[in-house]
């Protein structure tokens, strides 16, 4: 019996030493399968993470690229306004420049009537005085006056 008896306390150590060794295979399994879900739960937000930088980026370059077009096209309108600008100031550089030379010549007119050439002498200047006021200093009267200027973004490249 004595034997017995110390069979039946090996074989409970035994069982013993089995099932801890059973309990410790468990606790190691569940801490691999806890390690392994914590990995998979980290990758997926890393994942996410990745993906949320990659739509912002996308929202970043969509928006740039809508800033960019706005501003050529911005650009574009004002160089047109420029360029129309130019055009117009040529136009009015041409106009002055004809009526400069118009009012030369007028003056020119002016400055012979008022001074006394010799020509005609002293008593004749107040005949030719009254003429000139009739043919002279009438608008009507000198044709390239009523004419419109004509001038053309071309004609002067300035």
């Amino acid at each position: 019996m004595a034997s017995s008896s110390g069979n039946s306390s090996g074989s409970t150590q035994l069982q013993n030493s089995g099932s801890e060794e059973d309990m410790q295979v468990v606790l190691v399994d569940q801490r691999k399968r806890k390690r392994m879900q914590s990995n998979r739960e980290s990758a997926r937000r890393s994942r996410m993470k990745k993906q949320k930088h990659l739509d912002d980026l996308v929202a970043q370059v969509t928006q740039l690229r809508k800033d960019n077009n706005q501003i050529l096209t911005t650009i574009k309108v004002t160089k047109q306004h420029y360029l129309n600008f130019e055009a117009e100031n040529s136009i009015l550089r041409a106009q002055m420049m004809e009526l400069n030379h118009r009012l030369d010549s007028l003056n020119e007119i002016l400055d012979y009537m008022n001074t006394s050439t010799g020509i005609f002498g002293n008593d004749h200047h107040e005949d030719l005085q009254t003429s000139a006021d009739h043919c002279f200093m009438n608008p009507l009267n000198l044709i390239y006056l009523n004419q419109p200027l004509m001038a053309s973004p071309d004609l002067f490249q300035f």
